[in-house]
């Protein structure tokens, strides 16, 4: 059965969208998806499924806008895209843990780049449905805003390896 990795936007960050990871575990395993693992508190969850990767996606955000009172942002990718996301990282010697891959639902806007403000030392390329952003000096002190960027989640490399191998393992 096809694996797929589900990342939520806003879940568990600076106080905001609290959601134990066991609800979204339990939430998951209701909506029928089978081997239901979650990755530490920030809204990541791997399971395998039958259902198309829009079905998932919109069963999912139904499913936590009831539990939430408001929507919630869910990406979903592949087990395979997974791993491509982490193979396609355009920073391979630069620091997993100040590089991050900002998913997105759709490709990047042709004018991703040119929206970009705040930029300092980071470096930011264009992938199939994520944006990667290198952050030098870290991003405590970044004021890089990416407009295109705004309906999307960011994961650092480190989490999206952890995620692809999960995934893989399903």
């Amino acid at each position: 059965m096809p694996a797929f990795v589900a990342l939520l936007r806003a879940v568990n960050v600076g106080g905001t969208g609290k959601l134990p990871m066991s609800e979204l575990k339990a939430m998951c395993e209701e909506l029928g998806f089978g081997a239901v693992r979650t990755y530490i508190a920030s809204g990541n969850v791997v399971f395998t499924s039958r259902k198309s990767e829009a079905a998932i996606k919109a069963a999912i955000e139904k499913r936590l806008a009831a539990y939430a009172g408001k929507p919630v942002g869910v990406l979903v990718r592949s087990a395979e895209e997974m791993a491509q996301v982490a193979a396609d990282n355009p920073f391979p010697k630069a620091a997993p843990n100040r590089t991050v891959a900002i998913f997105l639902d759709g490709k990047p806007p042709t004018d991703t780049l040119a929206g970009v403000r705040g930029q300092k030392d980071e470096e930011i390329k264009l992938g199939r449905r994520e944006i990667y952003v290198h952050y030098g000096d870290g991003m405590g002190q970044s004021k890089l805003v990416i407009p295109a960027a705004k309906a999307g989640t960011a994961r650092n490399i480190n989490t999206i390896a952890t995620l692809a191998k999960m995934a893989a393992e399903l």
